[in-house]
């Protein structure tokens, strides 16, 4: 079954990126339940910033998922990537992530890694970087096996990567890894950049998506850019995708406007699905 998620920042310290609710979960999580999503994806602080008892009986309330959680504030408040050239900071990066996948397992929601996956710095030597990026996946995809819950990597675009941009390049490095237990997400933003063509790319590595983020090529919800849906609404279809179709995008003109328009986006491409 394909479901949909409708993404919660709640971050004080940051202002404005691709989420559509802000700040109040329980006033997110009323609006999700009313246009009917089937769960919410979350972007805290860190691991201890809401009290999971309290979010477990709030999602029961409102008859919703934890589809997901996002590490990024890792990177964004602490500074941490898990392809620093300090060691003691690649061990932090992975201690926060480390906890965030706990914290997602008590809903068996896995936690991604964008962000904090880093960059090849200036300077630095590529092979060595992207051996202190397998070193942290095989630690944490191991962490979240042991809690019930797989790992999800995400390739991002060039402008916030220069380590892979593809599901292709993201699936083969994967490949080479010990750990069988980590999944790409597949973000219709950044393969709108990216991939030459987003529905074959997703045919083509199908076997290896875990989470896919739901945003137009403006990063404002599906209906508002130019990305071609249909083709790729039906590729979803045709690997059997049965997870999470999850909104990271502007909240474009406003978070009511972007979370009907998403939800209507997503009965008309995965309806009945």
């Amino acid at each position: 079954m394909i479901k949909s998620a409708v993404t919660v920042a709640l971050v004080p310290q940051i202002k404005s990126g691709p989420w559509i609710f802000w700040e109040n979960l329980e006033q997110a999580m009323a609006k999700a339940e009313n246009l009917g999503f089937d769960g919410i994806e979350l972007f805290t602080a860190d691991a201890n910033a809401i009290d999971p008892e309290e979010l477990s009986y709030s999602l029961n309330m409102h008859k919703l998922e934890l589809a997901a959680v996002g590490t990024g504030a890792g990177k964004v408040i602490h500074g941490l990537t898990l392809t620093d050239p300090n060691p003691e900071i690649r061990k932090k990066a992975i201690s926060f992530i480390s906890e965030m996948i706990s914290f997602g397992a008590k809903f068996n929601a896995p936690a991604i890694i964008g962000s904090m996956q880093g960059n090849v710095l200036p300077g630095n030597d590529r092979e060595l970087t992207l051996s202190w990026l397998a070193e942290g996946l095989e630690i944490l995809g191991e962490k979240a096996s042991a809690e019930g819950v797989f790992l999800i990597y995400e390739p991002l675009n060039r402008y916030e990567t220069n380590l892979f941009n593809t599901l292709e390049s993201g699936a083969s490095f994967l490949e080479k890894l010990e750990t069988q237990n980590v999944k790409l997400l597949a973000d219709l933003f950044h393969m709108n950049i990216e991939e030459a063509d987003i529905a074959k790319s997703i045919l083509e590595n199908g076997k290896y998506i875990g989470h896919i983020h739901f945003a137009d090529s403006n990063r404002q919800p599906i209906g508002m850019g130019h990305t071609e849906m249909e083709s790729v609404a039906e590729a979803i279809k045709s690997i059997n995708y049965e997870g999470f179709i999850s909104a990271e995008a502007f909240p474009f003109p406003d978070p009511d406007a972007a979370s009907i328009q998403t939800m209507h986006a997503f009965k008309k491409y995965f309806e009945n699905c």
